[in-house]
């Protein structure tokens, strides 16, 4: 059986977020370049140079993208012929928070919910575990703002409601959050299960690139169809209009209960700030 230690779990964890807080992955730059060749309003074009220039800046003066530097979330796969040794998977990957957090000298956001203590280090992180065949450990990060994610949303609908329902409901989430979530956003979208399910499959959605089309036909044709009705809403860069409100659209699907539809809604701001390693 394999081993990894938690001192190198955590000093990866650490790496990932010191990187994704001042560094937007290339196919997010690549796709920001593109909207800003379409984008049809010359103030839109203007905003989104602006947003390439922040990005810029961040990463050649370390400085964060954005000033809020998120929730840790992570999914963790896990194989299982892997054995963790000098502690548990969990307090290492918030150890690697802690110390990526405050070795970056990043904004700590994470607080009780009612009396607003701070935690002081931005743990605990959100861990999502997935047990996997094999002995590799392979931990994707995504730094979720706090604007973003509170435009999130869950909808039970009827199972009648169909493909037409889910596309409309998410065109209906993603237009009622306007300029909220910082747009252009990436839209994560999660289809079945139940309604705790259908939440993790939309932010599990947002760790593909925007590159990468769904593998799946019949959803890759409705996030093409998405995408393109998203950006016809006129939201615009910064919700200040314009063409592009949308940079991607992810679908993750699964089965769910005959009697409904589940469906969930996870945005992501322009700042699309993911990291991952492999163990």
């Amino acid at each position: 059986m394999r081993e990894i230690s938690c001192e190198t779990i955590s000093r990866a964890v650490a790496g990932m977020i010191s990187t994704a807080a001042f560094e937007l992955p290339s196919d997010v730059l690549e796709a920001l370049a593109e909207a800003r060749r379409r984008e049809v309003s010359e103030n839109g074009r203007l905003l989104l140079g602006r947003i390439e220039e922040n990005a810029r800046l961040a990463r050649e003066c370390r400085l964060p993208l954005c000033q809020d530097t998120g929730t840790a979330v992570f999914f963790v796969e896990v194989g299982a012929g892997l054995r963790i040794v000098g502690g548990l998977l969990t307090d290492a990957i918030n150890d690697g928070v802690r110390e990526g957090y405050g070795r970056a000298f990043l904004r700590k956001s994470i607080c009780h919910p009612f009396t607003r203590a701070n935690t002081g280090d931005n743990t605990p992180a959100i861990i999502h575990f997935i047990p996997v065949a094999g002995d590799r450990l392979h931990m994707t990060y995504l730094a979720k703002g706090g604007g973003a994610e509170n435009k999130s949303a869950v909808r039970m609908l009827k199972p009648s409601d169909g493909k037409r329902g889910v596309i409309e409901a998410v065109l209906d989430i993603v237009g009622s959050a306007g300029a909220s979530p910082c747009p252009p956003v990436v839209t994560g979208v999660g289809i079945g299960g139940n309604l705790e399910r259908a939440a993790w499959l939309a932010k599990y959605a947002l760790r593909r690139p925007l590159n990468r089309h769904n593998p799946d036909a019949e959803l890759a044709g409705m996030e093409a169809e998405i995408l393109e009705r998203i950006n016809r809403l006129g939201i615009g860069p910064l919700g200040l209009g314009g063409s592009t409100s949308c940079l991607g659209v992810h679908i993750e699907l699964e089965s769910c209960h005959i009697a409904s539809l589940p469906l969930a809604v996870n945005l992501n701001c322009h700042s699309d700030r993911r990291g991952e390693v492999e163990l």
